[in-house]
């Protein structure tokens, strides 16, 4: 079988965490090499985007995990939600949020030589992980994208034992004014 070069997308080191710790310690199988994507325009203001950037790189330091970001722009990602601002939390809004994120790993993974993609976006008790494994297929196109199922007890506990800065939404404007 094929080793995975595998593109793991993240929001913040709180939910990632399980996830990142998973992949270092090889449980899960076929995964040759990975990398953190941090690309997360959606958060907002900068300044909560710049706290959870922080936090991720701390993280991925720590254990030793190579990370990658993508430029913060915020108004690209307006645009493409655009006329949706008032959509609850989980709906239309959250699906073109998760295909432009994921899009942007999808050209990152094929510049990088990667050549699958997961995410904890679905980790958060703000998501749904079934809409978040149906825009991740749909939008990775020839990138495999792979709905891993992560040890959610892994991640409670490195985060009970951790001082991670953590936030009460997912970092959409946008569900802050709810």
């Amino acid at each position: 079988m094929n080793k995975i070069k595998l593109v793991l997308m993240s929001c913040c080191a709180p939910c990632s965490c399980g996830a990142i710790k998973q992949l270092v310690d090889g449980e899960i199988p076929d995964i040759d090499d990975f990398i953190v994507l941090f690309y997360n325009p959606n958060i907002f203001p900068e300044n909560e985007y710049q706290k959870r950037l922080s936090e991720q790189i701390k993280y991925c330091e720590k254990l030793g995990v190579k990370y990658a970001t993508l430029e913060y722009n915020h108004d690209a990602w307006r645009d493409t939600v655009r006329g949706l601002e008032s959509e609850p939390e989980r709906g239309a809004r959250c699906d073109k949020c998760f295909a432009f994120r994921f899009c942007a790993a999808r050209e990152f993974a094929l510049t990088n030589g990667y050549n699958a993609i997961a995410s904890v976006f679905g980790v958060s008790r703000h998501k749904d992980q079934a809409q978040v494994d149906r825009a991740g297929e749909s939008a990775c196109g020839e990138i495999k994208y792979l709905p891993i199922k992560w040890n959610e007890n892994l991640r409670a506990q490195i985060n009970r034992e951790s001082d991670f800065y953590r936030q009460n939404y997912c970092g959409c404007e946008f569900s802050m004014r709810k």
